[in-house]
Formats: structure tokens, C-alpha cells, sequence
């Protein structure tokens, strides 16, 4: 039995996405009958039906279809990953692409950056921003040779080396019923309104409060905040509180937000991570430079004083 083409599994991803032959024809940029043929002569090549044709009026994925779905995803987006990774390696402007969340790592990618500013040879350094938790894709899709990532989005798909683990702070308002404790427990927490970022998964909001996994429920949903500095402004207004990494907690001190230690909170870790394999020399020697980096930098453990630390009036 011949092996699907890798232009027709793009054909059927397209028309299990859409569940409409017009629909991924025009997204194709081809005639509908072609389209129709192809999914038919798939169907014929692996000898199941992918599409339940029953319905006059739309057409669903069988449980064959499924799975296919989701197996071609693996094999299109790995090929199109070392498509981009080829074509990098080949173009004359050679770069080391660098990603992380917005406002993560800021003192780390100026220090390396300053590394590779005057060195014979050196790629073009590019910074790219990604969103909470795009990290690793980023990554496995060959858009960037590095991430910079934080709990709780490790992922064990990709090489890394660990370059911070820090405690993490209670950040509450100034009046806050737990602001005139000195030290705090994630018992503590339980029941407390927290921010929350869109998107945010069960686990991303489980460490973010403090829980645990399998822990009951008992950590209500605060305010959705977009950033940084939407969180510490719903804090200052006392309309929820947050769990934060030392480190953050420095450097953003307000005369409305008091921080306390939460010694048995989960560390916070931060990791740089690429994809295993990647061969180019430039990336050993980013790595190196980034744990210099990490080794210059103080340890943060709770218990800690940051900031208001004043028992409310």
C-alpha cells in the first residue's frame, strides 16, 4: 500500500479543520472536484473512510479521521520546523534567535548579547517576545533556536539547563487581612481571590495560588490581567493577591502592595531550553554564557523582606 503524499495529508488537515470542501478549497487556493477526489483517493489508499458523508449538510471526521488528524499534525508540523531550521542554516545572515515571555529574563539577554557584541563571527542576536506559555512551541516549530522558560510551563521535550530557583512571595494589599503576618504558608492562601492571566491551564493556575496537583479545589478566580502591570494594580486595589517569584517582588516595589514569604510555596525555576540536536556552535556557547550569567546572581530563598513590610495600620 503506497504512503500518503505529504501534499494530500495538507489537504486533509485542511478539510478536517474547516469540515467544509468549499471552505479549505479556497484556503487551498484549488478547484473544489480536485480537492473532493484527493480526500476519496486517500480514503481509497489507506482503506478506511476518513469523513462520515452521511449528513447532506456537513461532513464529520470518522474516528479513522481523527486520528489521522492528529498523527499528520505531528508529521507537518516537525517537516515544516526543519524547513525553517534548513533554510536558517543555509542563509548567509546567520542569527541565534532567543524567545521568552514579555519582561522575563531582561538583565540575562542584555548580558549575553554584550558577550557577543565584539566576538569575530558572532550571529546576529534576535530577541522574540511570545506569549504565556509559547514558549516551547516556538522552539519545536523552528521559529527560535532558544527559550527562556518559567514554572510552570518546563517541558521535558527539550534540552535544558536550569539557571534559577528562587522562593516566591505573597504579593497583597496594604490592610490585607494576611499582611501582619510576618511569614506565610500556602494553606494560607487557600480560599484567597488570585489574578489570572487568559489562557491560564488547571496546572498554570494550580502553581500560581499555591496549589497542588490533585489538591481540592478551593482557589476562587480573580480578575483576568493581561500583564504585569495589571496585576499589581488589581492588587493594589485590593481586588485579589498573587504568588511571586523573589525576584519579581524586587523589582517591583509599591507603597500599596506588601510581599511575605511563602517558604512552602513550589520554587519558582527558570530554565534556557532548545531543541536536542540543534548542531550550531553558537548555541553551546549562548548557554555557557547564560549560566555565567546565572551563577553571578544572589540566591532567592523565602523567608525574605521586600518592599512595604510595615504591619498595617
Amino acid at each position: 500500500m503506497a504512503e500518503p503524499e505529504i501534499r494530500e495529508l495538507r489537504y486533509f488537515r485542511a478539510v478536517a479543520e474547516d469540515l467544509n470542501i468549499t471552505r479549505a478549497a479556497e484556503r487551498l487556493g484549488i478547484a473544489q472536484p480536485p480537492l473532493s477526489r484527493a480526500m476519496r483517493g486517500l480514503e481509497s489508499r489507506l482503506g478506511v473512510a476518513l469523513f462520515d458523508r452521511s449528513d447532506p449538510r456537513r461532513i464529520r471526521l470518522t474516528e479513522a479521521g481523527e486520528t489521522l488528524l492528529k498523527e499528520s499534525a505531528l508529521v507537518l508540523d516537525s517537516l515544516d520546523a526543519a524547513v525553517r531550521r534548513t533554510r536558517r542554516a543555509g542563509s548567509r545572515a546567520k542569527t541565534l534567535i532567543v524567545t521568552a515571555k514579555p519582561g522575563a529574563a531582561t538583565d540575562l539577554l542584555t548580558y549575553v548579547a554584550s558577550e557577543f557584541r565584539d566576538e569575530p563571527g558572532a550571529p546576529e542576536i534576535r530577541f522574540e517576545v511570545t506569549g504565556l506559555g509559547e514558549q516551547v512551541d516556538a522552539v519545536l516549530a523552528g521559529r527560535a533556536d532558544l527559550a527562556i522558560i518559567g514554572s510552570p510551563y518546563l517541558d521535558n521535550s527539550l534540552a535544558q539547563e536550569v539557571l534559577l530557583v528562587e522562593g516566591r512571595m505573597a504579593a497583597l494589599p496594604v490592610g490585607h487581612e494576611l499582611a501582619s503576618r510576618e511569614v506565610l504558608s500556602v494553606d494560607d492562601l487557600r480560599g484567597q481571590i488570585f489574578t489570572h492571566r487568559p489562557g491560564t491551564t488547571d496546572a498554570g493556575r494550580n502553581f500560581w495560588s499555591g496549589q497542588r496537583d490533585g489538591q481540592p479545589a478551593g482557589t476562587p478566580l480573580g480578575p483576568v490581567v493581561q500583564d504585569s502591570a495589571q496585576m499589581l494594580e488589581m492588587i493594589a486595589l485590593g481586588q485579589a493577591i498573587a504568588l511571586l517569584p523573589i525576584s519579581f517582588t524586587l523589582r517591583s516595589v509599591r507603597p500599596e502592595v506588601v510581599y511575605r514569604p511563602v517558604p512552602d510555596a513550589e520554587p519558582y525555576t527558570m530554565v534556557i531550553a532548545w531543541k536536542p540536536g540543534n548542531p550550531s556552535p553558537w548555541l553551546t556557547r549562548y548557554v555557557a554564557a547564560a549560566k555565567r550569567w546565572a551563577a553571578e546572581q544572589p540566591t532567592l530563598e523565602a523567608p525574605w523582606t521586600v518592599g512595604n513590610c510595615d504591619e498595617p495600620a
